[in-house]
C-alpha cells in the first residue's frame, strides 16, 4: 500500500545531493519492524534503515539521507506494496512538523509497538517478562500544554513544533492533538507583535497560562501591545522570560488555575503540568493502586502536588521538589483547602540531596516522578532503606525507568507491574508507572 504521505513516484536516477558518509543511491528495501523513534526499520548488505512513514511488510525504494547512529535515514521514493494498509494521517503537517511519526499505523501494530518501547527497555537492563498491563491511551485533542516554537512568515508570527532533527520550526495552522483554546492560540499568534523563541501554553481553568522565551528585554511600548494581545487572546496571565531566567508578569486578567483531586492550585508561570488531565487521572489513578494501603508516604519530585493532593484522602502525605515556586503554590492551596496537617511540602534539590534511607525509614511508601534523566540517586537510597516497603515509580522515560527499576529490585524490591500510558500519542514518547514491593 502506497504510504498516504510518500506519493508514487519513479526513484531518482544518478547520484543525489551529497550527504555526509552517505552513498546516495535509491536503494529497494522491505521494511523488518518499527523502531524505537517510529521509523521503518530495514536491513540491506549489513547496513540498517530507518525508513519514515513505512510499516513492516512495505516494498520501498527509499533514498539515503543522512547517517544516524550506526544507520542511514532514509526517505520513500518509490512505494512498491505492502502487507497492510496505512491509515490516513490525522494532521495536515505530517512528513513536516517532527512531533507525530506514527500516525499511519493500525491500532493493533501501534499498541504493540508502543508496549514493546517499554518491553525492550526493561529487557536492556535484565527485565527478561516484566509484568506489562495493556497500553492507556488519551484522547486526541486532549493535550492542555505544549512548548511551541515562533517564527515570522511574510510579516506574520506563527507558532509551530521543529521538523524532525532540526532547529527549523514548521508553523502549525491545528494540531488535533491539542485543546481547543491551544489551537486557538495558533490562530491568533499572527497578532504578536514580538516573535518568541519559544512560547509555553497551558490551558487551565481561567484561561491560557503563557510564557514567552524572548531574546531581549520588552521595552515599555512592547509591554503595552503584549498585554493588549493577551486580552484578545484568551490569555489569563502573560509572562516573559530570557534564558533560564524565572518568569516576569507581563500581564495577568485571571489566575490560572488547574484542579487537583478537588484542590483549586494556581499554577505558577510556566509551571510543570501533566500533558493531559485525562493522562494525569490514568497516572494518579495506577500511583493510587500502587501504594495500596500506605498511610505515610514521600512524594519526591512532587511538583503541585499532583499526586500528593490526590493521596491526602488517604494518607499523610510529604512532598519535595526543587522549584520554589511549584513549591509554593502546593503550600498555599493545601493551606486554603484545609489539608495543612495531610499535605506538607518541602523545597529540596533531590538530584543533589536526594532523601536518605535514613530519612526514608519514617515513611511506608514512595512514590517518585523524576525529569527525563531519571532519579539515580534518589533510587539507591531508596533501595537501601530496609523499612520502606513500597515505591511507585512515575517516569516519562522508560530507559531511565528501566535502569532505575534495576537499582531498586537488586536493593531487594519485586517489580510488581508496569503501566505503560499513551500521554504523547503518535510519537515515541511515553509515560510509565511502576509498582516496586518487599
Amino acid at each position: 500500500m502506497t504510504p498516504p504521505h510518500s506519493p508514487r513516484r519513479g526513484p531518482r536516477r544518478g547520484r543525489g545531493r551529497a550527504t555526509a558518509g552517505v552513498a546516495a543511491e535509491p536503494v529497494r528495501l522491505r521494511i523488518e519492524a518499527l523502531g524505537a523513534q517510529g521509523d521503518g526499520v530495514a536491513r540491506r548488505d549489513g547496513t540498517e534503515y530507518y525508513v519514515a512513514g513505512t510499516l513492516p511488510g512495505d516494498e520501498v525504494v527509499a533514498l539515503p539521507t543522512a547517517r544516524r547512529g550506526q544507520g542511514v535515514a532514509a526517505r520513500v521514493v518509490e512505494a512498491l506494496g505492502g502487507a497492510q494498509d496505512h491509515r490516513p494521517p490525522a494532521c495536515a503537517h505530517v512528513g513536516s512538523c517532527g512531533a507525530c511519526l506514527v500516525q499511519h499505523a493500525p491500532d493493533d501494530l501501534y499498541l504493540a509497538w508502543k508496549t514493546g518501547l517499554v518491553a525492550a527497555a526493561l529487557a536492556r537492563r535484565g527485565f527478561r517478562d516484566p509484568p506489562l498491563a495493556p497500553l492507556r491511551t488519551v484522547p486526541p485533542g486532549s493535550r492542555r500544554r505544549a512548548a511551541l516554537r515562533g517564527i515570522r512568515v511574510g510579516g506574520r508570527v506563527r507558532l509551530g513544533f521543529n521538523r524532525r532533527h532540526s532547529d527549523q520550526v514548521v508553523p502549525i495552522d491545528t494540531c488535533p492533538l491539542l485543546t481547543p483554546a491551544l489551537n486557538a492560540l495558533l490562530a491568533a499568534a499572527g497578532d504578536l507583535p514580538v516573535v518568541p523563541r519559544r512560547a509555553v501554553a497551558s490551558d487551565v481553568e481561567g484561561g491560557l497560562d503563557l510564557v514567552l522565551d524572548l531574546a531581549d528585554a520588552p521595552d515599555l511600548g512592547l509591554r503595552q501591545k503584549l498585554a493588549a494581545f493577551a486580552g484578545r487572546a484568551g490569555v489569563a496571565r502573560l509572562s516573559w522570560r530570557q534564558g533560564g531566567e524565572a518568569p516576569e508578569l507581563l500581564a495577568q486578567l485571571a489566575d490560572p488555575v488547574v484542579r487537583i483531586a478537588g484542590v483549586p492550585v494556581v499554577l505558577p508561570p510556566g509551571g510543570f503540568l501533566q500533558p493531559s488531565a485525562e493522562g494525569e487521572a490514568l497516572l494518579t489513578a495506577a500511583v493510587a493502586r500502587g501504594l495500596g494501603a500506605a498511610r505515610t508516604i514521600a512524594d519526591l519530585f512532587g511538583g503541585i502536588g499532583t499526586f500528593g493532593l490526590a493521596l491526602a484522602d488517604r494518607a499523610r502525605v510529604q512532598v519535595f521538589e526543587v522549584d520554589v515556586a511549584a513549591v509554593a503554590a502546593l503550600r498555599h492551596a493545601a493551606g486554603r483547602a484545609g489539608l495543612g496537617g495531610r499535605v506538607g511540602a518541602d523545597c529540596r534539590d533531590l538530584d543533589q540531596r536526594p532523601l536518605t534511607a535514613r530519612e526514608l525509614e519514617k515513611f511506608d511508601a514512595a512514590v517518585f516522578d523524576p525529569p527525563r534523566a531519571g532519579a539515580a540517586a534518589q533510587a539507591a537510597e531508596m533501595a537501601a532503606a530496609g523499612g520502606l516497603a513500597t515505591v511507585v515509580a512515575v517516569s516519562c522515560n522508560p530507559a531511565t525507568f528501566a535502569r532505575d527499576a534495576r537499582t531498586l529490585v537488586d536493593g531487594g524490591f519485586r517489580l510488581r507491574q508496569v503501566t505503560p500510558v499513551d500521554q504523547f500519542p503518535w510519537s515515541a514518547h511515553l509515560e510509565v508507572v511502576g509498582e516496586f514491593v518487599r
